[in-house]
């Protein structure tokens, strides 16, 4: 492992958690300049996570296929999957409606933060990790085209039931900040597995 955020989650990981990622192989070369062709502006942070490991999503890496929770939210000790570099631009190809377009008749049930436009369709929006549930609870994008008042860059967070998008950080650097200074809040859930 050769970031920090890497490094330093290990030793809140299970062995078996920590040898997955151990064995886990980065995206290569060819993989970052396809995420970059689809999303120009990717943090640099970002692609080194996934030149570390290129995804904990059920990913298949060598002969091993790994499943790691690694990466948290506002929503305390739930826990996210790193999606790899193909589920991301799979992701961009996939989701082409907007907040508005997808509750139009519900947006008095939607709470959305001010910082993100509703108007810009959720593929232009880097979804970089899905929740423990298959990310149909909750996801996290990097926001490209923020409203006014927002930064580019910014974390949003998507939870379901009650629908949200809130900001949760004004950069992926901040996020993993965030992440790493509340030593990694979202690995409590391997302490109630045992």
């Amino acid at each position: 492992m050769r970031t920090a955020y890497f490094n330093n989650l290990l030793q809140y990981l299970p062995e078996e958690e920590q040898q997955q990622l151990q064995q886990a192989i980065g995206a290569t070369d060819g993989q970052i300049k396809a995420l970059l062709e689809v999303f120009p502006n990717c943090p640099q942070s970002l692609i080194e996570l996934l030149q570390d490991v290129n995804g904990t999503y059920y990913c298949k890496h060598g002969q091993e296929t790994i499943s790691v929770l690694v990466l948290g939210s506002d929503l305390g000790d739930y826990p996210y999957y790193l999606k790899s570099v193909e589920q991301i631009i799979a992701d961009y190809h996939n989701k082409r409606e907007t907040i508005f377009e997808r509750y139009q008749d519900f947006l008095d049930y939607v709470e959305v933060n001010e910082k993100i436009t509703m108007h810009v369709p959720l593929n232009e929006r880097l979804c970089f990790a899905d929740c423990m549930n298959n990310g149909g609870t909750s996801s996290l994008y990097i926001d490209f085209s923020p409203n006014e008042g927002g930064q580019v860059g910014q974390v949003v967070r998507y939870v379901h039931d009650p629908d949200s998008f809130e900001v949760i950080a004004s950069s992926f650097d901040d996020y993993l900040q965030q992440l790493m200074e509340g030593d990694y809040e979202f690995t409590a859930l391997y302490e109630e597995e045992f």
